[in-house]
């Protein structure tokens, strides 16, 4: 059994997070909600199975990016529509606590894995990378700078093989 879950944000415990910028850290503690309740995004957190505490999270939000900026080895194969639908994955957040256990990975999965059996029609997953680091580490997973916007990053959904098993809620 994994040591760890995701599930939606409910009424957890955000005060103590901190993954060591601010931006983000700001972001999850006092504005995630209000962009959950207007509708803009959902937030899943992957939370440690005995503690309870969160270990990091994710925030999914439809969008869609520019044809132009789809490399053309990839444009070839698509429809010539004047935007590409996908799913962003906004914001990303592991607690400096977890670090060196794979919270980023985990997160990055279940982030791909719910964009994938989203009922939203879209062709890739996209990211916005807040710095090089972040752009780094997903390119490291094999998501594909834009063109035109080399911190954002994309991944056709059709291409994933997601190796680990779905993050389970702890049982009722």
């Amino acid at each position: 059994m994994s040591e760890f879950y995701s599930q939606p944000l409910e009424k957890h415990d955000r005060s103590g997070f901190s993954c060591g910028n601010d931006k983000i850290d700001s972001y999850f503690r006092f504005a995630v909600s209000q962009d959950e309740k207007r509708g803009y995004a959902r937030c899943y957190v992957i939370v440690e199975r005995g503690s309870g505490k969160i270990a990091g999270f994710h925030t999914l939000s439809s969008t869609s990016f520019p044809f132009t900026d789809v490399p053309s080895k990839i444009a070839k194969k698509l429809p010539r529509y004047p935007t590409v639908p996908a799913i962003l994955i906004g914001w990303l957040g592991r607690d400096a606590s977890f670090r060196g256990q794979g919270i980023g990975e985990m997160l990055l999965a279940d982030a791909i894995r719910r964009a994938a059996f989203s009922a939203a029609g879209a062709y890739a997953v996209i990211a916005d990378a807040i710095d090089d680091t972040a752009a780094a580490f997903y390119r490291e997973h094999h998501l594909t700078p834009l063109l035109n916007s080399p911190n954002r990053l994309f991944l056709p959904l059709a291409k994933l093989l997601i190796a680990r098993p779905p993050l389970t809620p702890p049982p009722s």
